[in-house]
């Protein structure tokens, strides 16, 4: 007898990042599409991630993460932003930060409840929603790709108990600047029941002398938020899986509630190695951006010879391209393309919708190593679709 299920995610197939990564495997192409770094992470970490699994950190941490670590976060989060945390109260480590983002809409979200999300949008968050009775309402950015403040006003209705925001924002490379932080004190300040999920896995990747806008800095938004982030990202190993949460100690307390029966712990070992390097390598992650910006600088000059348009992020590292010069082709079918017959693998932006816009960009990773990214470009200038 074959069970019948009923999906609880109708609709959602495979990630587009894995279809793409395996598309790049199969072609043998470069792979520039899924977020992941091609070099390893610093030395230290490693070795530290060795010496405490052969000195006996290998059993199960406490629920919140293990001391060391939320007292290097605690710290951390001080001296860039200025906020001083309760580490027993306002903080948990994570399995990765999508178990942090999927838990803190389970905190906040009720069946029917509604949750702004801005489009182009990471594609966890909407599924989440949905599984926790929500509903997804995609709010699109402005043409110039900027959060629009006055369309997420129109959209909060008596049932809007969250708002997610991403920056530095992946796919589009943005950041949020000063005005969009008081432009969302002035949204949540009529809105007692609304909170926000801010989604800062990539903060310490703000080019061009530019400030992480964090809402960490501001208590008034502190107090309204859960605000993620990502070890994975920051130490160039995404498959360690680890993230953290920061909320205000009545959401946290629930948030630990839901977390011990999902994950409960995130890995040991890994958590003492990375308290280690947060307190004797601080260089690593306040030097993250110039390096990643030396990478988009390097990225966008040999980008120039090709027929791709970029305009430089301001974070992450990940570069949109208009290819609108090349082809008139969907985003789907011209990345199928460019990987199957240039070599090269990106991501369309058409999945972070959820209304298409038929806009020709897709979305290139740069986080590779200069031998790899010239590889990649070289095959791209030679690509002349018919």
């Amino acid at each position: 007898m074959t069970v019948s299920l009923n999906s609880k995610l109708p609709g959602f197939g495979t990630t587009i990042f894995t279809v793409m990564s395996k598309m790049a495997a199969e072609h043998g192409a470069i792979n520039l599409s899924q977020g992941f770094p091609d070099f390893e992470g610093p030395q230290l970490l490693r070795d530290r991630a060795a010496w405490h699994m052969a000195h006996g950190h290998n059993q199960y941490s406490p629920l919140a993460g293990v001391p060391p670590l939320l007292e290097a976060i605690t710290e951390t989060v001080e001296s860039l932003y200025g906020a001083k945390i309760d580490p027993g109260a306002e903080l948990c480590v994570t399995p990765g930060a999508t178990e942090a983002i999927s838990t803190a809409i389970a905190v906040t979200v009720h069946p029917g409840d509604e949750v702004l999300i801005v489009d182009p949008a990471y594609d966890c968050y909407d599924p989440c929603v949905r599984l926790n009775g929500g509903v997804p309402v995609h709010v699109p950015m402005t043409a110039e790709l900027e959060v629009d403040w006055a369309a997420l006003e129109s959209a909060c209705t008596p049932r809007t108990r969250l708002l997610v925001l991403n920056s530095p924002h992946n796919p589009t490379g943005g950041a949020l600047r000063e005005a969009d932080l008081q432009a969302l004190k002035r949204l949540l300040s009529a809105r007692p029941m609304l909170m926000v999920l801010s989604d800062e896995v990539y903060e310490h990747m703000v080019f061009d002398g530019a400030l992480h806008h964090s809402l960490l800095r501001d208590p008034a938004l502190r107090d309204r938020a859960f605000v993620v982030s990502s070890f994975g990202k920051t130490y160039h190993a995404t498959g360690w899986r680890i993230g953290y949460c920061i909320a205000p100690p009545e959401a946290m307390k629930e948030f630990l509630r839901i977390h011990q029966f999902t994950n409960f712990s995130a890995n040991a070992p890994l958590q003492y190695a990375l308290a280690d390097v947060l307190r004797d390598l601080p260089e690593h992650h306040l030097g993250l951006a110039a390096f990643y910006q030396d990478k988009r600088d390097r990225f966008l000059s040999l980008m120039a010879e090709t027929g791709f348009r970029c305009s430089p992020s301001a974070g992450t590292y990940f570069q949109l391209a208009d290819y609108g010069a090349l082809s008139d082709e969907k985003d789907m079918r011209f990345v199928e393309r460019l990987t199957k017959e240039a070599g090269v693998a990106a991501i369309p932006l058409s999945p972070f919708f959820a209304e298409d816009p038929g806009r020709p960009w897709v979305r290139f990773c740069f986080a590779k190593d200069d031998e790899t990214l010239e590889r990649a470009v070289e095959r791209l200038a030679a690509f002349r679709p018919d």
